[in-house]
């Protein structure tokens, strides 16, 4: 069974940064020559989260606005809440067409659909393909089976998946840490004393997907912080 592939043991948020920036800069970008790089950012939007979301949003604005200023990356945001409602955003590389539909979204109680997150993304890199998926959300009410077997498909397309857990539920954790390792990509936990970690780790994910260690780089001269740990990472 998926779930019981791994028992984790606890972690500090200093230790999972770590792990996450270490994982960034060992995961390749996969981005045709002359093509924009493809970042979707899932959200949750179900009730639990409702407490956090007015800062989880301003936090969603300023990542959508840096990954416009590095150029070369086209954003597509995804959300799920309520009685299975699930929407995404056309492609687009103008932070503005994002910032205005996601500023009316609000949080409606319902249980979470990672699944269709992850199915919505394998369609889009099957159309066209998707260098990252960005996913942030504080539980996981879904079989863990199902969601691994999904992002080992992720895995096998080079589709790595960026989690960022709100919060200390430990199934979601579970869950999230198997997600991450069998797409390629990482974990991180987050929760209100490391909005600006969250924000930072964003950015340089964001950068990184749009143009590589150059885009870090640039990244890192402006803010340093974690984008500087994570250039300083990548060979």
């Amino acid at each position: 069974m998926a779930k019981d592939i791994e028992n984790t043991p606890e972690k500090s948020g200093e230790d999972d940064i770590t792990e996450f920036l270490k994982k960034v800069a060992s995961t390749p970008v996969q981005t045709p020559a002359g093509k924009d790089g493809r970042l979707i950012f899932a959200i949750d939007a179900t009730a639990s989260r409702q407490p956090t979301w007015d800062r989880a949003s301003h936090l969603q604005h300023e990542m959508f606005e840096e990954a416009a200023s590095i150029g070369g990356l086209a954003l597509q945001v995804a959300f799920f809440r309520g009685f299975g409602e699930f929407k995404a955003t056309k492609w687009t590389t103008d932070s503005q067409a994002l910032i205005k539909p996601m500023s009316r979204v609000f949080c409606l109680g319902g249980h979470t659909q990672i699944e269709k997150v992850l199915k919505h993304t394998l369609r889009q890199t099957k159309k066209e393909r998707v260098n990252a998926l960005v996913y942030v959300g504080d539980c996981m009410e879904e079989d863990a089976d199902q969601l691994c077997h999904l992002a080992g498909q992720l895995g096998m397309l080079r589709v790595p998946v960026f989690l960022f857990q709100e919060g200390y539920d430990g199934i979601a954790e579970n869950c999230f840490r198997q997600i991450a390792k069998l797409s390629g990509g990482a974990y991180c936990r987050f929760d209100s004393a490391s909005a600006s970690t969250l924000r930072n780790l964003l950015r340089a994910v964001a950068a990184y997907a749009a143009g590589g260690r150059r885009a870090l780089s640039d990244l890192s001269k402006k803010s340093g912080g974690e984008a500087r740990l994570l250039l300083e990472q990548i060979k």
